[in-house]
């Protein structure tokens, strides 16, 4: 079951309570005492009272302000590691009620280059997360063999880096793609994906920075993400860790803005 399903039924159930009993046998046990017999109160009651507060306070924090989530793949090197926890925006393309993801307030919307939280469209039971690249309306265009990418004609300004040190056989190189600059990967002698691409109204074209290892908008299951389906915006890496075998936390990677 959805957690956020799980932790809307739990704060209203114990809210429930815990107002039931302060309306009715609160009251009750008073009248008690006041006769000189003691009534105990309910361990459910108990629990009700002192969980409630908890509960509400991060559903609102999850809901409307900030999410957390690991990342569990290679696919957005190297923005992102395998292995990094980040803050999601949730605020940042509007509040949505949890659970029915109805929209009750507008804010912003997507930029060309935002890192993304997003519902899977074939199974919104996961996220996924990838970078904006294209908008509503949009032509994208990504040629496979020279790995190169064209927006509405206008090809997106790369700069090469050259060699990664640690990842054979990768090259790296510098995208700006809207306002945001950032790095990508390309693995030599890997043809991916490529084709043209008209981005609906209402969805989004994504694509991860490891372009030739990223399941994203070029696949099927993926394909263009509808503006429902998004989750919000990643913005900070709070954790990474590698494993006790890799050497555990990523100290410098605590805190790192995410680009």
């Amino acid at each position: 079951m959805d957690f956020a399903l799980l932790l809307v039924i739990a704060t209203f159930a114990t809210g429930l309570i815990w107002l039931f009993d302060a309306l009715v046998f609160k009251r009750s046990r008073r009248i008690a005492a006041s006769r000189g017999n003691t009534v105990a109160e309910s361990v459910v009651v108990e629990y009700s009272r002192s969980f409630f507060p908890i509960l509400l306070i991060v559903l609102v924090l999850r809901s409307f302000l900030f999410e957390p989530f690991r990342i569990p793949s290679g696919s957005m090197m190297p923005t992102l590691l395998d292995g990094d926890f980040i803050f999601v925006n949730k605020f940042a393309y509007g509040l949505r009620l949890p659970v029915v993801n109805s929209k009750i307030v507008e804010i912003g919307e997507p930029q060309r280059g935002d890192v993304v939280v997003f519902r899977l469209p074939s199974d919104p039971s996961i996220n996924y997360i990838k970078r904006v690249v294209g908008l509503p309306g949009d032509t994208i265009v990504y040629e496979a063999s020279s790995k190169r990418l064209t927006i509405n004609g206008e090809p997106v300004p790369v700069e090469m880096l050259g060699r990664v040190d640690d990842e054979p056989g990768v090259d790296r190189a510098r995208e700006l793609l809207g306002a945001r600059e950032h790095e990508i990967y390309h693995t030599r002698g890997v043809i991916s994906r490529g084709g043209t691409y008209r981005v609906p109204d209402g969805h989004y074209f994504v694509m991860g920075d490891n372009r030739d290892n990223s399941q994203d908008s070029r696949f099927r299951g993926v394909e263009f993400i509808p503006e429902n389906n998004l989750v919000g915006r990643a913005m900070r890496v709070w954790m990474s860790w590698q494993g006790f075998a890799e050497g555990g936390p990523r100290w410098g990677r605590i805190g790192t803005s995410i680009e």
